[in-house]
């Protein structure tokens, strides 16, 4: 049975609708842990913690990518709930091309910069190799990742989530074959490691592409566009949140592995790199519910529906308190064997691990609620809103703590940290939701 964007949405629809666009964060996220898992365990602690390293800048470059299908897929949904189907197939094809040119653009001064910054963020001089020789071959990659983050949001507008699904399992199986082999079998070091990410995200970011720009049974196609400046500045807008929450993050992260590195050396940022790979996959499922159900959101704010979104956002938030209990109870019961299957090798790398997944589970209970709530107003085309959620949480929250507790709590401090700035950010989402109540009719 196809579901609607302006269907009336119960549990049950809800989560159908929302169901691939979990998998495939998921997903995602499982083919970045087996990313880890081989330059871990067959070429070594160094590369491992050198690509850990230089790995939030290189997100960093890509966030344009989030803001774009973020920002685009709340104004093409609104179109499309104001029955305007043609502005939103030539705004979807606009995006689409400047997310292209962008990427280029971007991956060449990324090129030109990447050992100065490696050396600006702390690379010694055994991981500084590591991180150049990963990062020059990612950055090839670069114009397919944004594509592929952008058409993460698009598929869900287009009444097609299932595709999206299909294409990140093909991706996602391909860079899990080429690490085995380039790298468990063939043994290429790190550059395997990065040809293998670069082919899938030319898989995950091109091949949408040809599905789109033939006529299809989607709300959208590929064709004809123009420069629209007004719609570009909305987009902008709209996806701010998503482009600060991911800028933050590579910049707080980086901030983590210069504290980690003062504390706790490179087993401390290789440490903090197990953790990251793994949390992904939790805090995955809370980015896949908000990404599939925003354009639901957009669409019937579109079409001056207030009853279908007091629903949407009430139903939307039991079920998340059900995800979130769930998530910090398997964080603390696969602390251990999570831990061993990235660090087994070094007795003390493990422990120090463990240490930190069960620490940072707790933040599993809170994350759940903010991710939403920016998702929410940016579906609301409220891009300030959302934005000041994500800045907040990501940025002002996680750098506060990640000064300051370590100097009270030593190493632990650092772990508390993410757990502190989740628990703020949702007394500032729970804020801003009774605080907008009346001027959304939610």
């Amino acid at each position: 049975m196809t579901i609607r964007l302006s269907d009336h949405f119960s549990y049950g629809r809800l989560l159908r609708f929302a169901a691939p666009s979990i998998l495939m964060m998921v997903f995602t996220s499982i083919y970045g842990v087996v990313d880890g898992y081989f330059i871990s365990n067959y070429i070594g602690k160094i590369p491992f913690a050198a690509v850990n390293f230089i790995m939030p800048f290189l997100m960093l470059l890509g966030a344009l990518g989030f803001m774009v299908g973020a920002g685009g897929s709340a104004l093409i949904g609104k179109y499309l709930g104001e029955g305007k189907t043609e502005d939103a197939k030539r705004l979807f094809s606009f995006l689409i091309y400047l997310t292209i040119v962008s990427g280029v653009v971007v991956a060449a001064a990324g090129e030109l910069v990447l050992r100065p910054v490696a050396l600006a963020l702390g690379a010694d001089e055994t991981m500084l190799p590591g991180c150049v020789r990963y990062g020059r071959i990612i950055l090839i990659g670069l114009p397919a990742l944004m594509l592929q983050f952008a058409f993460q949001s698009f598929y869900v507008t287009a009444e097609r989530p299932q595709m999206g699904l299909y294409v990140t399992l093909s991706a996602g199986g391909m860079n899990m074959l080429l690490d085995w082999l380039l790298v468990g079998v063939l043994r290429l070091d790190i550059e395997g490691a990065a040809f293998a990410t670069i082919i899938s995200q030319f898989v995950g970011g091109y091949l949408p592409m040809i599905y789109f720009f033939f006529p299809n049974s989607s709300l959208l196609r590929l064709g004809k566009a123009r420069f629209d400046g007004r719609a570009l500045a909305k987009v902008l807008g709209n996806g701010s949140s998503e482009f600060v929450s991911n800028i933050s993050m590579s910049v707080v992260t980086m901030l983590y592995n210069a504290q980690l590195m003062k504390l706790a050396g490179e087993n401390g940022v290789a440490a903090y790199g197990a953790l990251m790979y793994v949390c992904f996959i939790f805090i995955s499922i809370f980015v896949g519910y908000a990404v599939g159900t925003a354009p639901i959101i957009s669409f019937h704010f579109g079409a001056q529906n207030p009853a279908e979104l007091k629903s949407l956002l009430q139903k939307s938030l039991r079920m998340l308190a059900g995800f979130a209990l769930l998530m910090l109870l398997a964080g603390e019961l696969l602390a251990k064997p999570l831990s061993v299957l990235y660090v087994g090798y070094d007795s003390e790398l493990m422990h120090m691990t463990i240490r930190a997944f069960r620490i940072t589970s707790i933040s599993f209970f809170f994350a759940a609620f903010p991710i939403f709530g920016s998702s929410f107003f940016t579906a609301l085309n409220d891009g300030k809103s959302s934005a000041l959620i994500s800045f907040l949480r990501q940025f002002v929250f996680q750098i506060g703590a990640v000064l300051l507790l370590p100097l009270a709590f030593g190493l632990d401090g650092v772990w508390f940290s993410n757990v502190f700035a989740e628990f703020a950010a949702t007394l500032l989402t729970a804020g801003f939701l009774i605080g907008k109540r009346k001027q959304y009719h939610y």
